[in-house]
């Protein structure tokens, strides 16, 4: 499955972005996208299994528990595709750093002569 079609679920982008926060147990992702998606549990552990197989998260045992956790080496390849379209909103970043800039110093106020 290619990254794209990954991210493309909103259920799978939610579970990255709760594990971007840190590791989390599944029974613990279950309980926030259970309640924010209203799905079951198998269906929670089936979007896990994608995001597993597909680089995106990586899980490992403790004790009874599945913790899982983001996984760079999808996002290495999101990343890469993403790098050849920065030129066309780095420049306007940049543009609007200065315009910032340029309002900071016209708000300072002037000392009197």
């Amino acid at each position: 499955m290619h990254a794209f079609d990954v991210l493309g679920d909103p259920v799978r982008r939610r579970i990255l972005e709760l594990l971007a926060d840190g590791e989390c147990a599944s029974g613990e992702v279950v309980d926030v996208i259970a309640d924010e998606f209203g799905i079951t549990q198998s269906a929670v552990s089936q979007h896990l299994k994608v995001l597993r197989e597909s680089g995106f998260a990586s899980v490992r045992a403790e004790g009874t528990r599945r913790i899982y956790a983001v996984d760079t080496r999808a996002l290495v390849e999101v990343d890469t595709w993403l790098a050849r379209f920065r030129r066309f909103w780095a420049p306007p970043l940049e543009a609007l750093a200065t315009e910032i800039a340029r309002g900071k110093r016209a708000r300072k106020p002037r000392r009197a002569p």
